[in-house]
Parts: structure tokens; sequence; C-alpha cells
């Protein structure tokens, strides 16, 4: 659904999937009416049930003696209330079917989206398995001369940029940030290829697995960084915006000194209530390059944890992410809000679903920004709000849509730069990207922002009183 009035960011195109407002939600609301309607309608059957004994009381059979007619009455009444046409049996029997049909339609909603989802993929996965080489020649036609022949001529070279003119990287860029469903297109029609090569087929994230495993991961060493003294960092957030703005500024703290500076941050919020809350922020992919066997990478941060993350694997990011909470001195039963960017995200969702799962740590509540991270089993328990710029290509990388359940938002919104690089980048105050949007929905009347919003507040993370920032520098290091 759109934006509502009073969104502060103009033409950009704001829609709202998912969460306490979306359509799921909706049928999750008939099932949990059917579950109630079952409850009232087993309960009525059972009073029905108790209730004949009054037929054969020993008191009315006795009165029946000095008041014959009075007890044919009565007994007639009773009757007439417990199984006649509209007694209490057949309404009860009314009720429970109502129940079957609320809770089918839940049923059936969900078994056809996921059907839906299901057949997308298997029909981009059959035509990649079938005709792997005929493409190109295709989308030659399809696309236009200049960008037909630029896309062929990266195919030819092995996927290698150098051996590209400028302009025509430049049309294979305007290509994908223009038309960003066709990533979900390549990626989905990866596996169908890699299956084609090997004889035995795979899915998406078993073929990124089997891409990680030319990227060894590797283990995690988290070295302590002290307090961080900026402003962002000693001011408790009051708003989804002030979330997002601290994971822009750890997000500037990770690329200094050739990107070695502190590239996690775990900020202990607390509350009014004395209580402690802590909000973890984990920035994006400064390295696109790989941790390949020989080449000594120990950015953590890289095109390798990209590949692990899609794959849903436990990469060393996460246990990095981990190690940190630990050293930080989060414990288990507090709440905890994990906020990515790019591959933050999808880390920061993989790990909520792994620890809630696990019984680990207490996530609450998780926000992405540009990530790819629609095959993630997220707990119906955690709130997730997932933002994605239309022209954005990383969110694509897993080739599907988010979840639509009632626990997900997606916002989409629209922010053409024209580059690969500047529709994914989180941005600052002005320029309508991520961090500017995500300010926006802060007095957003959405139900579903609004709820995620809500829960935010309810779990402390934006009535906070006082914060402390732990910042945190992490690299892989060879098992």
């Amino acid at each position: 659904m759109g934006e509502p009035p009073g969104s502060s960011i103009p033409d950009t195109n704001i829609k709202v999937s998912g969460g306490a407002g979306g359509t799921s939600a909706v049928f999750e609301d008939f099932g949990e009416m059917g579950r109630l309607t079952d409850d009232i309608g087993g309960d009525a059957l059972v009073t029905a049930g108790k209730s004949h004994k009054y037929l054969v009381d020993p008191n009315v059979v006795a009165s029946a003696v000095l008041d014959p007619v009075g007890a044919a009455k009565f007994e007639g009444a009773m009757l007439g209330a417990l199984d006649g046409p509209k007694g209490l049996t057949a309404v009860a029997g009314t009720i429970e079917l109502r129940s079957v049909a609320l809770r089918a339609a839940e049923a059936g909603y969900q078994l056809a989206d996921e059907a839906n989802r299901q057949l997308l993929a298997d029909l981009e996965w059959t035509l990649a398995a079938a005709a792997p080489g005929a493409l190109p020649a295709e989308l030659v036609g399809i696309l236009g001369v200049a960008t037909g022949s630029a896309l062929a001529d990266y195919i030819k070279n092995g996927g290698d940029l150098s051996k590209l003119k400028d302009d025509e990287i430049a049309a294979l860029q305007r290509l994908i940030v223009e038309h960003p469903g066709l990533v979900d297109a390549a990626v989905n029609m990866a596996p169908g290829m890699i299956s084609n090569l090997q004889g035995f087929p795979v899915d998406l994230q078993q073929g990124a697995a089997e891409i990680g495993l030319l990227m060894p991961d590797g283990k995690a060493n988290v070295v302590g960084k002290g307090i961080d003294t900026d402003t962002y960092a000693r001011t408790p957030p009051q708003n989804l915006g002030d979330i997002m703005a601290q994971l822009n500024h750890r997000n500037d703290t990770a690329q200094q000194d050739g990107n070695t500076g502190p590239n996690i941050d775990v900020r202990k919020v607390t509350g009014p209530d004395g209580k402690t809350r802590w909000i973890v922020d984990v920035p994006g992919t400064k390295v696109w390059n790989a941790s390949t066997p020989g080449s000594n990478n120990t950015n953590i941060n890289d095109l390798g944890t990209n590949i692990h993350g899609v794959a849903g694997q436990d990469t060393a990011l996460q246990q990095a992410i981990d190690q940190a909470m630990q050293q930080a001195g989060v414990s288990k039963g507090d709440p905890v809000m994990l906020v990515g960017h790019s591959q933050g995200g999808i880390v920061a969702a993989n790990a909520a679903a792994d620890w809630v799962h696990e019984g680990k740590y207490n996530v609450t509540n998780v926000v992405t920004a540009g990530s790819p991270v629609g095959l993630v089993d997220m707990p119906s328990n955690v709130q997730v709000l997932s933002l994605e710029n239309n022209g954005d290509i990383v969110p694509h990388l897993d080739g599907r849509n988010n979840p639509d359940t009632s626990n997900w938002t997606t916002v989409t919104f629209d922010h053409q730069t024209g580059t690969v690089g500047g529709n994914h980048k989180m941005g600052g105050p002005g320029d309508h990207g991520y961090t500017d949007v995500a300010a926006s929905l802060s007095n957003s009347t959405d139900p579903s922002v609004v709820a995620f919003n809500q829960s935010l507040a309810n779990n402390g993370f934006t009535t906070g009183t006082s914060v402390e920032t732990q910042q945190y520098y992490a690299t892989r290091v060879p098992n």
C-alpha cells in the first residue's frame, strides 16, 4: 500500500507490504479467529451435552406427578433449546463449520502464495538448466544493440569487467539499475546452470553453498576499540531515523584507514526502568573480492561473506557479532535488536533466526537496509523491518521477495541515481536514500510501520534515557 500523507520525503513512491497491516496478517487473523471460534463451538457442544441431564433430573421426574402439564412444557422447552433447529447443539455445529472455513481460508492462502513463488523459481531454474548458452543472443535482440552487445561481451569475457569499454560498462549499469528484476531472474537461473554443469540438481542456497566452498570463511577475531564518543553514539535513539543514522555512522567508521576502522558496535540502552536493552549495528560489504585459498584476505566484510550469508550459513561475521555481544556483556534474556545494511542485514537476519531458534539471545527486532533476506526462516516472534530501494540490485541477490507475514514489514521506495553504488549506499540527510526514508517512517501512519515502531518502543529501544556504545574491529583468520 502507498505511504499515507505525512511523509517528509516527496515523490519517492514509498510502499509497504507485510507486517501487521499486510495481506498475510489478515489471513493469519482468519486462522486465529477460526481457532477461537473452534473453542467457542467446542464449549457450546460440551454445555449442550451436559445440559441433557436435566431432562431426566429426579426432581423434574418427581414434579411430573404433581404437575404433568408443567413438566411436559419444561421438557419440551428444554429439548427445543438444546436440540431444536435453533438450539444450542445446532448453533455449536454451525460455529464449528465456520471455524473450519476460516482455518481453510488461511491455509489456502498460504499454500497458494508459496506455490506461486516456487513455480516462478522452478521455471527460471528449468530455463537455465535447459538452455544455458541460448540467452545472450536473445537478450541482444530484446535489449537493443548497445546494451545487448555489452552484455554479450561481458559473458564472452567470462564476467571480466576490465575487458569492457567504458560505454559498455555504463550501458550494463543502466540496464541493471533500471531493471533490477533481471537480477532476480539471473540469481534464480544460477542453480539451474550449476545443476547442468555437475549433473545433479541444486537449489539457490545449495548453489550458493557450493560457490562458497571456493571462498574459505575462516573464523572471527574481534578486538575491542573502546567506547565511541561521537554524538551519534552518545545520543539515545528516539525513533527509526535515529537508529538508521547510527548504523550509517558505523558504516562510515568501518571505511576508515583502508577499511580497518570499527565495523561492529554494540549499544547498551538503559531505560527509565533501569533495565538494559542492546542494539547491534553491522555495516555492509567493504571489499568486493573474496577469501579464496591463498589470498590472505582478512577483511570480514567481503564478497565471500555475502555468498555464505545468502546460503544461510553461520559466517565468520556472525561469529564476530556473537563475540562482540559477549564482550559487551549482553545477557541471554536482554532484549536485542540487530541492524544491518547490505551484507550486514543478511548476517543480522540469519543471526536473529539462528539465535532465537537456539535460545541463545532474546532478539526481538531486526532492521535491514538494502539486504537480500527473503530466504531467511525468521521466527514469528521476531519483528522485522526491511527497507529496499527499487533501483538497488543488492536486495535482489537472493532472487526472492521478502515473506509477507504479520511480523515482517517491507518498505520499498524509489531513489534512482543511475549507478549501482549510488542506489545502494545508505546516504545522508536530504538525498532521499535509506537514512532519509527511515527518518520519514518515524512519523508514518501506515498500520504495519506503526506496529513496528510501537514494537521498538515496547521493547525499550526508542525510549532509553542513556546509551553507551562499545565499538569493535572484526577480522577473518584461517581455521
